[in-house]
Order: C-alpha cells, then structure tokens, then sequence
C-alpha cells in the first residue's frame, strides 16, 4: 500500500455533479490499495467572485483581509467532497490548511510553504480515512491565514506529497496532459507522455498554464513523481514528470509557450555609474516584485537606459516604486509597454545541440515577426514580440522544430508503481 496525492481544480469541483465525479476518482484510487490524500481548490470561478465582491467593497482591499476571504472558498469545497466520498461509503475528512498544518512564510497573498505537519495526517491515514485538504492556503506560525497565490493548490498537493514522502502525486485538470503548446493555437500538436522537472518548470514559467511554477520546484527539490491528468478521462494516465536522468531526449526543444500577462517597463537616462541598477532592482524585490527579461543599453550621451518585463499585476506598484526611485538616481522617463507578450521555447536537448537559438530568430524573421527583447538559459530562450504576433510565433516555431506529429521523450527503462 502507498500514498497516493491527487489534486483537482476549480473546474473539476464546479458542480455537485463534477464534485461526485471527483469522489468516485479518489474512491478508485482508495480500491487499488492506496492512501489517499486529496487536495482541492475552490469551486469553479469562486476565487474571481471573490475578488469581486472586494473591490465592489473597496478598491484597494488589505492583503490580510483579502487572505482571510479567499481562504472561504476551499472550505466550501473541500466539506462537499468528503461529504460526496462519505456517501459513496467511505470513510473521508476535510481539513483545511490551519488543521493540516501547513506552515507558510509572514507574507499575505503569495506566501511559500516553509513546514508541514505530518503527524495529523498520518493518524487519519492509519485510521482508514481519505483526506480531503484545502489547497491554496497555510497559517503563518503565529496563527495569521495566508494564500500561496494563483494556482498554489498544486504548491500545496505536491508539498503535503513531499512531506508525506507519497509515491506520486496526480495533478488533475481540464485536459490530458501536457502538450509541446497550446492545442487551442494548435490543434494537431503533440502530447508528451513523459516530460522532466526542469522542462516543465521552465514551461510553466513563461506561460504554460498546466502547472505552477512553485510545485514543479518542489516536486524537481523532492523527487516527487507528478502526472497531469485528465479529470473527465479517468482511465488516461496523461503525461509523467520526472528527472531527466530517467529520459531519452529526442528533440531538442520540448514545448513552446506565450505569456502575454508581461509588461516591458523602460528606465532612460540612468547614470552611468556603479550601483545605479542594484538600487533600481533593489527596491523592486524589496517589495515583492519579480523582475524577468532584463536588457541594459549604453545611450550616446553617456547614460544608460535598462529596460525589463514585470508581471502585469504588479505594474501599479512597480510604477510607485519607479517613481521614487528614479529621484534619488536621477533618472529620466519611465516608459510602459503593455503591447507585448512573451514566446518561449524549452527543451533539455538544447544543452548540447548549437543552432536553436539562430533556428528560433530565422523562423520569427521568415514571419515577418520582430523581436524586442531576448533572454536565454541553458534550457529555454525567450523572445518578447508585440502581442498581436504571439500565435503566429507560436505557430510557426511549433512547425520549425517539429513539435505537430512527433514524439518528443520517452521514458528509458520500467517506473513501476508510476
């Protein structure tokens, strides 16, 4: 007998007839032998009611009050389901986050996982019960309610399988796995039936929606097995996330991804002088700000002018901050674009195959598709584009590196138990 961890969306919780849909998954998976631990997230677009209802109330509600009404939302489900799995004829108990004890850092709103208590869910699993937690919350260790974020339910699933040492965690959604992009963009493109840590995280950084970035950094941290699986196709065992010292890499590049929820900000006339940029960036993550694409450029009269993408929810306190800050390094304009978006391609077969990067640049150009900005790792490289040109990008690097009809990974050797 194992641990088995699943987590289901909001999308598979709408309705109580999707929620008894969800009871007789968890039940399945309670008959083949396993413990079962389910994570869930509010129902349907609850979360989004709720910001609503806030700023109908007031347009800039407090982080802490904001926390202490979203965390509603899991417990409306999660109490739905265990009733649904009780009255299938199995034992089940709901607990959310305080009552798991699922310790989290003093941040409101996008708070990480620091600790979480076991021993509860131990003694509910000995007792023959199926678990039914809360995702998307924690407590801070003095007693205060906090949220992980936009799609921290799969932070919590795959944290409480790490702490719990499961044997896998099962990350259910509205689709079946996890394809090299969006099948929306198009249609006819590959699912992988086998992906790595590092391509997924990387992925789900520059836009691919399947998973947040945060669980795929503890399940890669871990060694948690992860499959993304369908919620309406029970029997499709999806795509299995692993290390990519279990994996035969055939092509080079994965997966492609668009975010178009960037907005490239422009800092001009800086001085050219040390320390000018540590103060700029300083003051951005001193106030929880993540900066991505970074690009500096040395003007004719001897200043600089940086240029960087922040996330679009974070520009009104990007601006304020900017605003402060260009005083006191006495710098020029601060220039926003919001007509962009991201395009990334990922894949562990870059690291040692040369030309991706010129194949990426052709392809766009052969498109007539300008890039603004470009970034790399050793997996991935980004291109900021204008917004307007993110699908035929998309599109056209899916048919550059042959991502429409072929396999892109296979597993080498057994996973049993997998």
């Amino acid at each position: 007998m194992g641990i088995i961890v699943q987590k289901f969306g909001g999308t598979s919780v709408a309705d109580p007839q999707k929620i008894h849909n969800v009871a007789n998954a968890v039940i399945k998976e309670k008959e083949n032998g396993n413990d079962v631990v389910v994570v869930v997230s509010a129902m349907g677009h609850t979360t989004d009611y709720l910001i609503k209802l806030a700023k109908e109330v007031t347009l800039n509600p407090d982080s802490r009050e904001m926390d202490m009404l979203l965390s509603t939302g899991e417990q409306v489900s999660i109490a739905l389901l265990a009733m649904a799995i009780q009255a299938h004829g199995y034992k089940a108990i709901s607990m959310n986050g305080q009552q798991v004890g699922i310790i989290t850092e003093c941040i409101h709103s996008k708070a990480r996982i620091v600790d979480i208590k076991t021993d509860k869910l131990k003694k509910n699993l000995e007792a023959g019960n199926i678990i039914v937690v809360a995702g998307f919350q924690g407590v801070t260790p003095d007693g205060e309610i906090t949220t992980l974020g936009r799609g921290g339910s799969d932070t919590s699933a795959v944290a409480i399988a790490a702490a719990l040492k499961a044997d896998r965690c099962d990350i259910y959604t509205d689709v079946e796995g996890v394809y090299a992009t969006d099948p929306r963009i198009v249609p006819n493109i590959q699912k992988a039936d086998v992906i790595s840590y590092e391509e997924m995280l990387e992925l789900a950084r520059v836009g691919a929606n399947v998973l947040h970035p945060r669980s795929v950094e503890t399940a890669k941290q871990f060694n948690v097995p992860l499959r993304v699986r369908s919620s309406f196709k029970l029997n499709n065992l999806g795509t299995l996330i692993i290390g990519v010292e279990n994996m035969e890499i055939y092509k080079p590049v994965a997966g492609v991804a668009a975010d178009s929820s960037q907005v490239r900000i422009l800092l001009s006339n800086l001085p050219d002088i040390p320390g000018t940029a540590a103060r700029v960036f300083g003051a951005l993550a001193k106030n929880n700000i993540s900066v991505d694409m970074i690009i500096q450029s040395l003007a004719s009269n001897g200043t600089n002018s940086i240029a960087f993408t922040v996330d679009e929810d974070d520009l009104n306190g990007a601006i304020d901050i900017l605003e402060t800050v260009k005083d006191e390094v006495k710098a020029g304009e601060i220039l926003i674009d919001k007509d962009i978006s991201k395009v990334s391609i990922v894949g562990a077969g870059m690291v040692d195959r040369p030309g991706i990067a010129a194949d990426m640049f052709r392809s766009l150009a052969e498109n007539n598709i300008n890039i603004k900005m470009i970034s790399t790792s050793e997996i991935k490289i980004s291109c900021l584009v204008e917004k307007e040109n993110a699908k035929p990008a998309i599109k056209a690097l899916c048919k550059e590196f042959g991502l429409e009809t072929t396999e892109m990974a296979v597993v080498k050797g057994d996973l049993p138990n997998l």
